[in-house]
C-alpha cells in the first residue's frame, strides 16, 4: 500500500469550515469517511493507503451538505446517472516494483499491451470541471463538451469566435454571456497556477 495526500484548498469550503473525503476506497461510505485535518497554510488534507496502480473516484464533502471536486485532480469522470463528476487519481507504483514486474513478463507484446491499456484508461478521464472558469456554469459546461471541449487544455486553444459561436447557436439565453477570459483562466488552470488563476477571477468579479 502507498500513503496518498488529498488535499482541498480552504477557499474551496465556502460557507463550510471541515470537509471529508469519500471515494471508491471506502465504498463511498459516508459513515466511513475520511476526515480532512487543517494546516497553517489553510489548506485541508487527509492521507490514505491505497494500492499502487489502482485508479480511485473521488470527491470531498463539506460539513454544509456540499460535494466539491479536487481542484487540482489528475482528471474528472462524468457519472451521467447522477449528472455530476468524480475527481479521478491512479496510484503510481513505485519504481522498484514496476521494474520487478516489468521482467517477470514473458513477452515484449504482453508488456506493449498493458501499457497501452493503461494510456486508453488515462485517457479517458482527462476531462476537467469547466465550473471552475467564471463565467461558466454546468449549463455552458454541458455545450462546450458537446463541442469537443473537454478540459482545460481545450478550452485554453479554442478560440473566442468558436466559443461565441457555441454561445450563440445555444440561443439567446447563453449568447449574452461573454467568453473572451475563457481561455486565459483555462490556460492557468491547465498549468495548476492556481493563485494566478484566482486574483484573475477576482478582478473579473470586480469588473462587473
Amino acid at each position: 500500500m502507498k500513503d496518498v495526500v488529498f488535499s482541498l484548498p480552504g477557499e474551496a469550503l465556502g460557507t463550510a469550515n471541515s470537509a471529508v473525503l469519500v471515494g471508491d476506497f471506502n465504498n463511498w461510505d459516508v459513515d466511513k469517511a475520511i476526515a480532512l485535518k487543517p494546516h497553517k497554510d489553510g489548506t485541508l488534507k487527509a492521507k490514505v493507503k491505497l494500492e499502487p496502480g489502482q485508479t480511485y473516484e473521488y470527491r470531498f464533502l463539506l460539513n454544509d451538505g456540499r460535494w466539491v471536486n479536487d481542484w487540482a485532480a489528475q482528471g474528472y469522470v462524468h457519472k451521467q446517472h447522477f449528472g455530476i463528476d468524480n475527481s479521478v487519481i491512479t496510484v503510481e507504483e513505485d519504481a522498484l516494483v514496476a521494474e520487478k514486474k516489468t521482467k517477470t513478463r514473458t513477452t515484449a507484446d504482453k508488456a506493449a499491451k498493458t501499457v497501452s491499456k493503461a494510456v486508453k484508461k488515462v485517457a479517458d478521464v482527462v476531462k476537467h470541471d469547466l465550473t471552475k472558469i467564471e463565467g461558466i456554469g454546468p449549463a455552458i459546461a454541458k455545450l462546450l463538451e458537446q463541442e469537443g471541449i473537454q478540459n482545460f487544455k481545450d478550452l485554453s486553444k479554442a478560440t473566442i469566435k468558436k466559443l461565441k459561436g457555441v454561445l450563440d447557436a445555444a440561443g439567446s439565453k447563453f449568447a449574452m454571456h461573454d467568453p473572451k477570459s475563457w481561455p486565459k483562466q483555462a490556460k492557468l488552470a491547465a498549468t495548476e497556477k492556481w493563485e494566478e488563476l484566482k486574483a484573475l477571477q477576482q478582478e473579473l468579479l470586480g469588473g462587473k
